[in-house]
C-alpha cells in the first residue's frame, strides 16, 4: 500500500510518499510544495492545492495522512496555517483518498516512542526506518513521519481487525496511548475499540 504524508504550511508544505508491505516500509519520494510569498493569499492557496493534487496524481497513493495544526502565539500565523491545512486536507479528499489526521505529539510517539521528541530525534528515526532516503528538508521529514505514523495505525487496524473509520476517528481525536511503535499502538486501538462496543 502506498501512503502520502503531508505537513501543511502556507509557504512550504512538506510531503512524503512511502510504500508499506506488511511491516516493511520503503521510502518512495519526498519534497516540498511551495507557494509564492508575494502573491495574494487566495492565489497561494490555489498553488498549494494544485501542487498537492499533482503529487497525488503522480505518485498514486492509496491513503493520505495530514498533521494537525498547532496553535501559534501569533493569531494571524495560526489563521494562515489553518487555511493552508484546509486546502491540504481538501486535495486528497477530493481525489477520493481516505484522509487521516494526527496530532504532532502522536506522530512523535509513534515514530520515536515519546511525544516530547525533538525534530532532530524524529529525523534520525525516519532515516533509520527508511534507509537510503535522501530527505529534502525538515518539512519533508515531518511529512514522512506523518506517513510512518499512519502506516503504524494501518498495521494495527489489520492486526486487530479494526475498521478504518474507527481508526481515523481515534487518530483525529488525539487520545492518549502508551509509548512505542506498532504493538503499543495496536493495543491502545484495540482497547478503544472494545470500549466503543460496550
Amino acid at each position: 500500500m502506498r501512503l502520502i504524508g503531508l505537513d501543511p504550511g502556507l509557504r512550504n508544505t512538506g510531503w512524503g510518499v512511502i510504500e508499506m508491505d506488511g511491516h516493511a516500509l520503503r521510502h518512495i519520494a519526498d519534497g516540498t510544495v511551495h507557494s509564492d510569498g508575494d502573491a495574494p493569499i487566495a492565489t497561494r492557496l490555489v498553488q498549494l492545492y494544485d501542487g498537492v493534487l499533482e503529487l497525488i496524481e503522480r505518485w498514486n497513493p492509496s491513503e493520505a495522512a495530514v498533521e494537525e495544526t498547532f496553535v501559534n502565539r501569533n493569531p494571524e500565523s495560526t489563521l494562515k496555517l489553518g487555511l493552508a491545512r484546509g486546502v491540504v486536507l481538501l486535495a486528497p479528499a477530493k481525489a477520493g483518498l481516505l484522509v487521516s489526521e494526527y496530532a504532532p505529539k502522536r506522530v512523535k510517539k509513534s515514530v520515536v516512542g515519546t511525544g516530547s521528541a525533538s525534530k532532530e530525534q524524529v529525523q534520525a528515526m525516519i532515516a533509520t526506518l527508511l534507509p537510503g532516503a535522501r530527505i529534502a528538508g525538515a518539512d519533508a521529514a515531518d511529512a514522512l513521519a506523518v506517513a510512518v505514523c499512519h502506516a503504524h495505525f494501518i498495521q494495527a487496524r489489520g492486526a486487530y481487525g479494526i475498521e478504518a473509520g474507527l481508526a481515523t476517528r481515534k487518530s483525529a481525536a488525539g487520545s492518549n496511548i502508551q509509548p512505542g511503535l506498532q504493538r503499543a499502538i495496536a493495543a491502545a486501538l484495540a482497547r478503544e475499540a472494545g470500549g466503543a462496543g460496550s
